[in-house]
């Protein structure tokens, strides 16, 4: 596959900006081999923490850190994240490998990781220019991906020895309340309440429970694609939300980001993944690979898709709350109210369907 499919990372936004002076001697400090002068630039795709990709003359590594600004309790922690991370690496071959993390704020004014990188093809918004996938190439992408999502669902916690990671039992009621919580602590004057969605939720919950191991945030854009072959998995990233959880509500948070071909036009304009292509499965579609592949029956999905969209809706909010309260200047929050707004409806339109 031609280098020019590389993802690459982009210039250091303003305000965003790391001092080389301080992190070049803690990273040679603490990753040996590396040579030469520093060069920094950032990827621009996350809206949460921010990743840079540090180059030297014989090696790029990625340094994750939390954004400035209010932060949600719980959110941005990259010890935490860190830690998932190595030992998850030796049951889920997926996950980067991680090379230091830093507590000592008076580093870079926040605590932050470094990992490998993991070069390959992210599909974003749009495949790169030029590449392009027939139906066939795209539906194996499409199950490819997803198979990773059921292959971590399947990860035997106690022989891997993650039962430390979450509190387990009780996940589905804990995210109801935590989501809820977030979203009204996050509201500004323009965008619902959102009472409505939360007391069918709370309503609607199912009466068991499944725990395993869980991404909550597994979406195209996060994964890592092979050059040589697209529909090859090489990474999955972004590990700051794992945790022990409804595997059932971590498929619904996949699907609130899922665009179809015919969604409607405000859907269109927030996609960031290519599901619209040719060949991808529809959200029904993946949802009945899903329960094929881990031997389930499902006869009410409602609560598990009306979740995943209000919970986007609380992540959206938390997002344009920093930039309401110019905490970030970054330009492509200025109109995530109206996100909000359409997600409340998407949810409600969801609520209203027979199971």
């Amino acid at each position: 596959m031609n280098q020019q499919y590389l993802d690459k990372a982009k210039s250091v936004r303003t305000g965003e900006e790391l001092d080389v002076a301080i992190i070049d001697p803690w990273l040679k400090q603490h990753i040996a081999g590396l040579e030469g002068k520093l060069n920094i630039t950032q990827y621009t795709g996350g809206a949460s923490n921010w990743t840079y990709c540090l180059t030297y003359d014989n090696r790029e590594l990625i340094l994750r850190r939390a954004p400035k600004g209010t932060k949600a309790k719980g959110a941005h922690d990259m010890g935490r994240e860190y830690r998932l991370q190595q030992a998850l690496k030796p049951v889920y071959p997926y996950v980067p490998a991680m090379l230091a993390h830093c507590e000592d704020n008076s580093v870079l004014g926040t605590e932050f990781y470094v990992m490998e990188k993991l070069n390959g093809i992210i599909p974003r918004q749009n495949l790169p220019k030029g590449l392009q996938v027939d139906k066939q190439q795209a539906k194996t992408l499409c199950t490819n991906v997803m198979d990773c999502l059921i292959q971590l669902h399947k990860v035997d916690i106690n022989k891997a020895n993650l039962t430390h990671i979450g509190k387990g039992e009780g996940y589905t009621q804990r995210q109801i309340d935590g989501w809820s919580e977030r979203y009204t602590q996050a509201k500004t004057w323009n965008v619902p309440s959102g009472k409505s969605v939360m007391a069918w939720l709370q309503q609607h919950k199912p009466a068991q429970e499944t725990i395993c191991l869980t991404h909550n945030d597994f979406r195209f854009d996060n994964v890592v694609l092979d050059l040589d072959d697209i529909s090859k998995v090489n990474g999955i990233l972004d590990w700051e939300l794992a945790t022990l959880g409804n595997p059932l509500m971590d498929l619904g948070n996949t699907l609130a980001y899922w665009v179809e071909a015919d969604d409607d036009f405000l859907a269109q304009m927030t996609r960031r993944q290519p599901t619209h292509l040719d060949g991808m499965l529809t959200r029904k579609q993946v949802v009945e690979y899903y329960c094929d592949k881990m031997a389930i029956t499902i006869d009410d999905f409602r609560f598990y898709e009306v979740f995943g969209l209000f919970r986007l809706a609380g992540i959206v909010q938390q997002i344009y709350y920093r930039y309401h309260h110019k905490q970030t200047r970054n330009p492509a929050f200025k109109q995530f109210w109206i996100f909000s707004h359409y997600l409340m409806w998407r949810c409600k339109r969801a609520m209203k369907q027979q199971g």
